[in-house]
């Protein structure tokens, strides 16, 4: 580690205030910016910490009925939380261990777009609104590569909108160490279609696999994804857990069972 300055404000306006520094750095519960700091692939001379701004925390549900997320609201709490929303709930509820859970935050989590991280999926699969103290993203524009958002330098994530599906879940396949999904797939169906969002697999981060939403939306069922051929696998991550070939098959798996699971 090397010395910083370290800022705690309570409000969001001293938040957004204190992160006009130009070498200031947001931090929420610093499950994946602790351990890049010690390794010293990151550094910054000041840090912002969100951990103590309430403003950004809670869950409820808005007149559009959707759940309506804060960005400081912990991953354990999203578990406990989030009734009208199981498969959101199931998922909050499978990330990291109990320590990360409990430090752990969405807008942490959304602000980092790490390729392999959970809530990416969630949010991108329910066509999710990010929203910060200016303006409002939807999550078609937000996520834009591996460990790139449309945030700007400075920007919070306050909240985030879900839209809630007839039927959706979320089904990945862990890798033990890390406890990340090697893959993992999040498959929400509404009304007008179904949307199918994988992370873990693809060097770009996370992805629509369009594919696969079109045969669901004609015919909701695990047999319909029998009849898919599996993504590309010239885009996918290989490293020593799993090559693209093998990462792009566990793909179209996830996909199914997530279907069933669903329905």
């Amino acid at each position: 580690m090397y010395n910083f300055e370290l800022v705690k404000p309570t409000t969001l306006q001293d938040a957004v205030a204190a992160l006009k520094d130009d070498d200031a750095q947001a931090i929420g519960g610093g499950q994946t910016l602790l351990p890049t700091m010690k390794a010293r692939l990151a550094m910054s001379e000041k840090f912002v910490a969100l951990s103590g701004v309430d403003e950004i925390k809670g869950i409820c549900t808005d007149d559009d009925g959707r759940v309506c997320i804060g960005g400081g609201t912990t991953h354990a709490a999203v578990a406990k939380g989030v009734a009208g929303y199981p498969a959101l709930a199931s998922l909050a509820g499978r990330i990291g261990d109990p320590a990360v859970r409990n430090r752990g935050t969405i807008g942490g989590s959304l602000a980092n777009n790490d390729p392999s991280a959970c809530y990416p999926a969630a949010a991108l699969a329910s066509n999710a609104t990010i929203v910060t103290p200016s303006r409002e993203i939807d999550a078609d524009d937000y996520f834009q590569g591996m460990f790139e958002t449309a945030l700007e330098d400075g920007e919070i994530i306050t909240e985030v909108k879900f839209p809630v599906p007839e039927k959706a879940a979320y089904e990945k396949f862990l890798q033990p160490a890390s406890r990340f999904p090697l893959v993992a797939v999040f498959v929400a169906k509404f009304s007008d279609g179904v949307r199918v969002a994988v992370t873990g697999a693809s060097s770009d981060g996370v992805f629509r696999w369009s594919e696969a939403e079109a045969a669901l939306s004609d015919n909701f069922s695990a047999d319909a994804i029998a009849g898919l051929s599996a993504p590309d696998a010239a885009g996918m991550i290989s490293d020593l857990h799993g090559d693209g070939a093998y990462r792009a098959h566990l793909v179209k798996v996830m996909t199914a069972r997530a279907v069933k699971n669903a329905a």
